[in-house]
């Protein structure tokens, strides 16, 4: 069994102008990203191998979902952005037995609900909002031939229930 944790970044700053790629989370993101960290943590939903979008607010999620000096970590500018078949290629050369995937909507919510067997039960999952969380499993010991619809929804969590 593999398990993903495919995860948007919590919400970033846009009052100061920054270019799209460089933009930092606002104050109620650097919240979401702790909150959802802690959850993870708590859950026990640890990934060993994370891939990352190059932006500076996926970054800075990632920094602060706090997870451990042991979880490698590969930042991929082709995730910057990145429509749900993009990502897909991304994770098809994921090696870990948990991958999270930090990104960007509207590529994240694509993914999500093109990789999943059945939709969870959230009245979130369609939109798919900043810092959502969604947690599946796999069968096979191997991403490469990973497709659509074959996720069965462990979990799916939002911020707001969490803080």
């Amino acid at each position: 069994m593999r398990r993903l944790i495919l995860m948007r970044h919590a919400k970033s700053d846009w009052s100061a102008g920054y270019p799209d790629h460089e933009r930092p989370l606002n104050k109620r993101g650097r919240m979401s990203a702790d909150a959802t960290g802690h959850w993870l943590r708590e859950t026990g939903y640890l990934p060993d191998q994370v891939l990352c979008s190059t932006a500076e607010r996926t970054r800075e999620t990632l920094q602060r979902l706090r997870l451990g000096t042991d979880t490698g970590v590969t930042f991929h500018r082709d995730l910057y952005l990145a429509e749900a078949a993009q990502m897909l290629k991304v994770l098809q050369q994921a090696h870990g037995r948990c991958v999270l995937i930090l990104g960007h909507n509207h590529g994240i919510a694509d993914m999500a609900h093109n990789l999943v067997s059945a939709r969870p039960v959230h009245d979130r999952f369609d939109d798919y909002p900043t810092a959502a969380t969604l947690v599946c499993d796999f069968d096979g010991d191997s991403w490469k031939k990973t497709g659509w619809h074959e996720g069965q929804p462990v979990a799916f969590v939002v911020p707001r229930e969490l803080t």
